[in-house]
């Protein structure tokens, strides 16, 4: 009887251990708050690739037109590539210095800007919506850039329907020191030099949402982190991700005559979905 005793007692033992052991391993897999979270991407390496992959995921030109803040008109479209142009998987923008200017900038505030350059951008299709469902966003890309004076190129976000918000990822004004910019209202700014700026650099951003209303932008260079911004009132505010060259404006003038090139390659969107 006390054999028996025994082997029941110890039957128990190793039930309650295995009952035990289960709800441990169910509490591991259980999300936090009950959410589920994947990673998706959205803008890959291979948009680049063909004029088709860029056509199926990027627009030519500003989401509203062709002139901007600076003295450089955006020229691009399935049929013309002489400003914006792919070759193994590299976007080149060129900006060319005109003989004569066309006239002024047609943007809204910069209609007294001359036009003397054609230059290319391109916009995304995808837009950055960060909100409940999508907390989180990584945007990056390797730039070879013109750092002289009167070139301006860019790689940023820039509000929908509304201005702010915006972020500026990289921009280069006339120098080799690049810009990280948030603006809500009000700027806040990263300036860093970069060595060899004209060879490939990788630019990012991690953009993060930490309230209701705001949202934290993490800026990176090479990897390495440089600067945290906090952009207010940007939830569920749809931006728009920009590449362009605008020359003159705030790189300085005279800008340089002739072609400057400015290269872009693995540009990568990506965002964390909540279910």
């Amino acid at each position: 009887m006390r054999k028996e005793t025994m082997k029941w007692c110890l039957l128990l033992v190793c039930m309650c251990t295995a009952l035990l052991s289960c709800k441990k391993d169910k509490a591991q897999v259980e999300p936090e708050h009950g959410q589920v979270k994947a990673w998706e991407t959205l803008i890959d390496g291979n948009s680049f690739a063909s004029y088709a992959n860029f056509e199926a995921q990027w627009n030519y030109n500003y989401p509203w037109g062709t002139d901007h803040n600076g003295s450089a008109r955006m020229v691009g479209s399935t049929s013309n590539h002489n400003q914006i142009s792919l070759s193994g998987g590299v976007l080149t923008i060129k900006a060319t210095r005109l003989a004569t200017s066309p006239g002024n900038s047609t943007a809204n505030g910069f209609t007294n800007v001359a036009i003397w350059y054609n230059s290319g951008a391109c916009h995304a299709k995808q837009q950055v919506v960060i909100n409940d469902q999508f907390p989180s966003y990584t945007i990056s890309g390797d730039f070879a850039v013109p750092t002289v004076k009167g070139t301006w190129p860019a790689f940023w976000i820039t509000g929908v329907n509304s201005w702010p918000p915006e972020s500026d990822i990289m921009e280069f004004k006339g120098s080799s020191t690049n810009w990280q910019n948030t603006y809500d209202g009000g700027w806040e700014n990263k300036l860093s030099a970069v060595s060899n700026a004209g060879s490939y650099h990788n630019y990012k951003c991690w953009y993060n949402k930490v309230s209701a209303t705001d949202v934290d932008c993490h800026y990176y260079i090479d990897n390495v982190w440089v600067a945290k911004h906090t952009m207010s009132n940007s939830v569920n505010k749809p931006m728009w991700l920009i590449i362009n060259m605008q020359m003159e404006g705030d790189s300085g003038s005279p800008g340089p005559g002739g072609n400057t090139l400015y290269t872009a390659r693995n540009i990568y969107l990506g965002r964390e979905r909540a279910f």
